[in-house]
């Protein structure tokens, strides 16, 4: 097979594809034999019947046609990969009636786009500021916080305080559903249920805004709502609900001293080791995040070289690509598309928001990777290639590899292989300047109100586990934070007042 390309206008290539006259031949022998085998040919035994019996039985030009059919679908692919193309779409083919003839050779041609090819204004080294590797006093006192905030108590507020004004507030819930009865997964005579949290659905946080000790009220309330509690109480939807507030409280966290870190937090060395250690975590934390926020600065640096504006086309398509994992993350860790929102404290508008900015700068900096790949003739060899199929894990990589180059997959991965080795190529030559107290990194500042949503999807599988009241590891819970815990233990009927934290651990494991 023998194939050219002609570049035709706005990123559109034609591809004409020479089959020679021995192949020709070779696969109209073998279509012949596969008829005699798969059909029967009355006189004849299977396989063995010959081809004018074949032609007149099937018609004269069945096994002309079916091979026309196959040489274009399977070659097709084969062209696209010998002249490296990666496409977009499918391929236009030209319109004809030629079959394939005995001893000739047979032309067909396509015309298919591709993936556009832009510039960078400079292909010189790239310049980033990223935060110092050494933990800063504000990083280490965030950390203290967070352990002092293990180690809480609650405190009553004043009599004329009210819920609206954040914090925890205990209640007396009488939860009946639409048929008048009892919900005894919701009602209590007594739960400690923190503003803003998300346990219950928003509007029973909007019925407490304005309630103070003592008050007693009742609404409606929508219990399939988002909420962490919403999966759990399948089938449970509005219910009356008498809320009585029996006290307000606030969180106190204990005051850090010496007595404190020594008793308490196991620091022989009081404060002064507790700062000493929680410094040394803070480094570590960062070293290991660093060569990710490295390679994210140096993305977002080269896709601001970037010559041009990306077809809108390819954005839609990768915001799809991110959507569909998404989902798939998602649906494996159990919430919903609701749950999700509302855990992240998101609109449906700004989910979507942020997947098109994200998808937008993928492509960008895809395209900017391509364009440093070609000025810098990165190559990738066959054998580059099947050793990315080898390190794929699979049972049969070799399989896997002739599947994906029957398919026209392999200009693809190559692409990706070349953008992978332009990224290091970038890193192993970047500037980098220390970022001033109080300035962002580049990448927070091109997407500053944007998340990645396949990644956070994964990170919500412990509170899916809350949302569905399903068991829990030790480990699992020792990672939720004090209040969180304590919020889940309530639900589940374990008294957590005055336990530490490892106290409650146990307890709800026990409870589990």
């Amino acid at each position: 097979m023998e194939s050219k390309v002609e570049a035709l206008e706005a990123n559109r290539k034609k591809v004409a594809v020479t089959v020679d006259a021995a192949e020709v031949d070779s696969r109209i022998k073998a279509q012949y034999k596969d008829f005699a085998r798969k059909y029967h040919f009355p006189g004849f035994r299977k396989g063995k019947a010959p081809r004018p019996v074949i032609d007149s039985v099937l018609g004269k030009e069945a096994v002309a046609a079916t091979v026309t059919e196959d040489i274009i679908s399977s070659l097709y692919p084969l062209a696209l990969d010998d002249n490296d193309l990666v496409v977009m779409g499918q391929p236009e083919f030209e319109d004809t009636d030629d079959m394939v003839e005995q001893g000739k050779p047979y032309r067909f041609a396509f015309t298919v786009e591709t993936r556009p090819e832009f510039e960078l204004v400079s292909y010189e080294p790239l310049s980033v500021k990223l935060p110092s590797e050494e933990p800063t006093e504000e990083e280490i006192d965030g950390q203290i916080k967070e352990l002092l905030d293990y180690y809480y108590t609650f405190e009553d507020c004043a009599d004329d305080a009210q819920a609206g004004e954040g914090g925890f507030v205990e209640v007396a819930l009488d939860v009946k559903d639409a048929e008048g009865q009892d919900v005894a997964a919701l009602s209590t005579d007594s739960r400690l249920y923190e503003m803003g949290g998300g346990l219950f659905p928003k509007s029973f946080d909007e019925a407490l805004m304005d309630m103070r000790k003592g008050d007693a009220k009742t609404v409606e309330i929508d219990f399939s709502e988002p909420s962490m509690m919403a999966s759990s109480l399948e089938g449970v939807g509005a219910c009356t609900v008498e809320i009585e507030v029996k006290q307000l409280k606030e969180k106190v966290l204990p005051e850090l001293d010496d007595e404190w870190a020594k008793t308490t937090a196991g620091f022989e060395g009081g404060v002064k080791e507790l700062r000493e250690r929680v410094a040394s975590s803070v480094k570590e934390q960062k070293q290991g995040l660093f060569s990710t926020i490295r390679e994210n600065e140096a993305l977002y640096a080269l896709q601001e070289r970037l010559q041009g504006e990306p077809p809108a086309g390819m954005a839609e398509q990768q915001e799809q690509e991110l959507l569909q994992n998404f989902f798939m993350q998602i649906q494996q860790s159990g919430l919903t598309f609701d749950q999700y929102l509302a855990q992240n404290g998101l609109t449906p508008e700004t989910f979507h928001g942020d997947l098109k900015r994200q998808a937008a700068d993928v492509v960008a900096q895809d395209l900017a990777l391509d364009a440093w790949a070609r000025h810098n003739d990165i190559q990738v060899s066959d054998a580059d290639i099947t050793a990315e199929f080898e390190k794929s894990g699979v049972e049969d990589p070799a399989a896997l590899e002739k599947e994906w180059r029957e398919q026209g997959r392999i200009a693809g991965l190559r692409a990706s292989i070349k953008r992978s080795r332009a990224i290091e190529d970038i890193v192993s030559s970047l500037q980098v300047e220390t970022l001033a107290p109080g300035e962002k990194l580049n990448s927070a500042r091109a997407s500053e109100a944007s998340e990645d949503a396949a990644s956070a999807a994964s990170e919500q599988t412990a509170s899916a586990k809350d949302a569905k009241g399903a068991k829990h590891t030790k480990t699992e819970l020792n990672k939720m934070k004090v209040a969180e815990l304590r919020e889940y233990a309530d639900s589940i009927g374990v008294e957590s007042k005055g336990l530490k934290k490892a106290e409650l651990v146990e307890a709800v494991l026990a409870a589990e």
